[in-house]
């Protein structure tokens, strides 16, 4: 068969609607996988943004159903990360379905009460889905019945749950629902351009069972580019106008005409604060301008107002975080701008792919760098990006908390299980496939001695009981732990003054960093924290903000340890250019053939390492850590991504704390740690320390800081 002709193996219903639909020929992601579906293949194809993924998946599963029996109750699952996708998926099918006259539904949290009802009565043929709700579905008794029929399940955007805990409950929901089906059904899941496709592939059917991976291209040209503004002259009139410094001014400048020259823009962000902070500033500039928000803290009516907007034209701009880089439906994007480096190459390729949205169009992004550490970082994450080179995803290894919960979701209907059972059954799952009889004794402990009661365990006979009168008990545990999405905890910041509240302070910033004594930003100043209470945080204004902690900086995406490692390999390798008598322009040109920038963005981007080379300072690099007085700081330059310095950080911090016997601030990114000066801590206090902690069992360490 001519590939091109891959639409000729559907149905002519299918066929007639697809000329109907206007869609002149096949994607390349079309073509490839359609007719492995219809073989009956489980598949994963991994495609950009905008390739016709869902259609690819959908109109041979479409076929496939006109074509089967159609038994009653669901026969197609199609399951997504986000409520919002759901629509969107739901938005999209309802035409087909009416037309096809396949009933399509959708069951979500938001989902009515007399829509539940409706289908308890009369199930959907489809039904569109997340993952918890799944797991709810699976636990009624009407709605159970109806899965035995299911044949197909499709999981959109599968790389959002692969590596975390809510992909670890899918994949054992899919195992337990394997449990009711009365045949094996097909998977096909949909996955953003990753970094481990067969490590997805296996999470996507489990263990001991085949899938085709399909890399599919876009047939399309990618453009990066790479900006840092610098201040002119109208910017200083400009910062004062818009409350904020001239380099922000500039950034901003630089925005509002890349925006004025497209006709719809995304700007994306690495935090919800910076995102609010941007969009404010753009308003104080000009009230009337096109432009809104859209982040996962807004309410559900003010993110589908942004993304109508776009879709409709009444929005020239959005600004968003991560809640806008999944595939849902805003309409044709000109340009996307990611403000301050993306960080991870996934990231940027996920986020750029909203551009150019029609197939054979150029992608393109402007990244706005903000100095030397971010636009050196830009460079190597552009350059991995155009040779996708992405960072490898990591599947959590057997939750044991996802593991419990499931648990009480079989025990409940069985009254009993085996830990023979439970390993059979459950270590299907690929995050599980290492699961054995001493992770269920000990979840089997945990559950046991818990009040109120799980379980009742017997190691003797390996059997787990389901306690008597504990339904509502095991009920409600189930449903409080269902989701594993983490409620994030926010903390009211009080001004002891006149106890005014100054802010919120989200969990993730309080768990890293909150302790009295510890200066930290929020509203654009400095403070001191003086007390923790229950969710409030007191604290005093203070005058200086050196080695304050900025209060979004437990939002931030992580540096990979590969991409900081490569920054500090730039530097060496200008550090060598010039001890070799090469002009800092030279060395400019010959990182311009490697790296997608232009010569005078790495000219200022290398400009500090130059500096530092003249003035006979050793350069920190990806094999060379520097320590060094600041201020009333000791920085430590240390190339090796958030995740290693925030461990390092946390280490160092509680040695030195235990030795003098007070705590001290101690923050870090990915290139760098900072330590208050206090007592005896100076440069080589701190460089001992280090040379301490080498010698140290770190598990003991870390049990200890934590």
């Amino acid at each position: 068969m001519n590939e091109e002709d891959v639409f000729s193996l559907l149905s002519l219903p299918v066929r007639r609607l697809i000329e109907e639909r206007g869609f002149l020929q096949a994607t390349d992601p079309q073509k490839r996988i359609i007719p492995l579906i219809l073989q009956g293949k489980n598949v994963l194809l991994i495609s950009p943004t905008a390739t016709g993924k869902t259609e690819a998946a959908m109109l041979p599963v479409l076929h496939m159903f006109l074509m089967s029996r159609r038994p009653p109750g669901i026969s197609i699952l199609y399951i997504t990360p986000l409520r919002a996708l759901n629509r969107d998926i739901l938005e999209r099918f309802t035409w087909w379905c009416m037309n096809l006259d396949i009933r399509l539904g959708i069951r979500h949290g938001d989902t009515s009460t007399r829509e539940r009802e409706v289908q308890r009565h009369n199930p959907p043929e489809i039904l569109i889905t997340t993952p918890e709700t799944l797991q709810a579905v699976l636990m009624g008794r009407t709605m159970k019945r109806y899965l035995k029929s299911v044949r197909w399940v499709i999981i959109d955007e599968i790389h959002e749950l692969a590596d975390n805990k809510r992909g670890s409950q899918l994949s054992l929901a899919l195992e337990r629902l394997r449990e009711i089906t009365e045949e094996e059904f097909q998977l096909i899941g949909l996955s953003a351009t990753i970094g481990s496709p067969e490590k997805v592939g296996q999470f996507l059917v489990g263990v001991g069972r085949t899938v085709e991976v399909v890399q599919a291209s876009a047939a399309r040209e990618i453009v990066f580019e790479i900006y840092r503004p610098e201040p002119q002259p109208e910017d200083y009139e400009l910062a004062s106008k818009l409350f904020t410094h001239p380099e922000v001014a500039a950034r901003l400048r630089v925005m509002k005409d890349l925006i004025e020259q497209h006709d719809t823009t995304l700007i994306f962000t690495n935090t919800r604060s910076t995102s609010e902070v941007l969009a404010s500033r753009f308003k104080v500039w000009n009230l009337d301008f096109p432009l809104s928000i859209h982040h996962g803290s807004l309410a559900k009516t003010s993110r589908v107002a942004a993304e109508k907007g776009l879709k409709t034209g009444e929005l020239r701009t959005v600004v968003a975080t991560s809640s806008l880089e999944l595939g849902i439906d805003i309409g044709r994007i000109d340009l996307v701008i990611q403000y301050n480096s993306p960080r991870q190459v996934t990231r940027l390729l996920q986020r750029v792919g909203r551009s150019g949205h029609r197939v054979g169009e150029k992608a393109k992004g402007i990244i706005i760098a903000l100095d030397s550490d971010d636009s050196l970082e830009s460079m190597v994450i552009c350059r991995r990006a155009l040779r996708e080179e992405m960072e490898p995803l990591q599947i959590p290894e057997k939750p044991y908390d996802v593991l419990i919960n499931q648990i009480v979701a079989e025990i409940m209907p069985r009254g009993r299980l085996f830990f023979l059972q439970i390993k059979n059954l459950f270590s299907r799952a690929f995050p599980y496939a290492r699961l054995d009889e001493e992770d269920i004794k000990l979840v089997g402990r945990y559950m046991h001695n818990r009040f109120p009661r799980l379980v009742w365990l017997s190691e003797e006979d390996e059997v787990l009981i389901k306690p008597r009168g504990e339904r509502k008990t095991l009920y409600n545990y189930f449903f409080n732990t269902l989701s594993m999405i983490p409620d994030e905890k926010d903390y009211l910041v009080i001004d002891v003054k006149d106890d005014s509240p100054v802010g919120i302070l989200h969990e993730a910033f309080v768990a890293e960093y909150a302790k009295p004594g510890i200066k930290f930003i929020i509203r654009g100043s400095p403070w001191k924290i003086l007390n923790i209470h229950n969710d409030k945080i007191y604290v005093k204004a203070e005058d200086d903000p050196t080695g304050a902690i900025p209060s979004w900086i437990g939002d931030e995406i992580p540096v990979p340890l590969d991409v900081a490692l490569e920054v500090g390999r730039i530097r060496l390798r200008v550090e060598r250019g010039l001890r070799e008598g090469e002009k800092p322009e030279e060395i400019a040109s010959e990182l311009a053939e490697e790296y997608p920038a232009r010569n005078e963005i790495i000219l200022r981007s290398i400009a500090e390492t130059v500096e530092h080379f003249k003035l006979g300072h050793p350069v920190p690099t990806d094999s060379r850590v520097v320590v060094e007085p600041w201020n009333d700081n000791i920085v430590i330059h240390a190339h090796f991504g958030t995740l290693v310095n925030r461990t390092i950080s946390k280490l160092l911090g509680h040695l030195i704390s235990e030795d003098i016997g007070y705590p001290i601030g101690v923050q870090q990114d990915a290139y760098h740690i900072v330590i208050q000066v206090v007592g005896k801590v100076d440069a080589n206090y701190v460089v001992e320390m280090l040379k301490k902690m080498a010698t140290l069992s770190l598990n003991v360490i870390i049990i200890d800081a934590i």
